[in-house]
């Protein structure tokens, strides 16, 4: 946890069952959960001015997918503050290498991974760059 809040996290996926899942999953972590159901809807809470600690973002969504998200987020300079994890069923070499060119934080495959490591790994994210925020300062 961050200090007594819970860590605010933006779960972009397009598959509701997942999104269900991950939902209770980091709920049941003492997570504030918002969840997008693409990459517009996702851009569009960002701009409205939600600051999440994390967001969690899928690669193939209709309407807009994942890279082209994290292209408007790095370009519009959105959550400046938020780690970013991809977590999508792509993981050709060439696929992960496109989304590190956003400066994610990290990528998961999700047909490699349950949802208790996702969330174990979203922490350790969390602690990582909370390690590193501090340092800078």
């Amino acid at each position: 946890m961050n200090g007594d809040k819970p860590y605010k996290i933006m779960i972009v996926d397009d598959d509701k069952f997942l999104l269900n899942m991950y939902s209770i999953k980091f709920a049941n972590n003492k997570f504030d959960v918002t969840l997008a159901g693409d990459g517009k809807v996702a851009i569009d809470k960002l701009k409205e001015g939600y600051e999440p600690d994390v967001i969690l973002m899928d690669v193939v969504m209709p309407v807009m997918d994942g890279i082209e998200a994290l292209a408007v987020i790095r370009a519009d300079g959105l959550a400046k503050h938020a780690a970013i994890m991809v977590l999508s069923n792509q993981g050709q070499p060439s696929d992960i290498e496109k989304a590190k060119s956003y400066n994610v934080d990290g990528y998961i495959v999700k047909a490699t991974s349950i949802p208790s490591e996702i969330v174990t790994e979203v922490l350790a994210l969390l602690e990582r760059t909370k390690a590193r925020r501090e340092s800078a300062v």
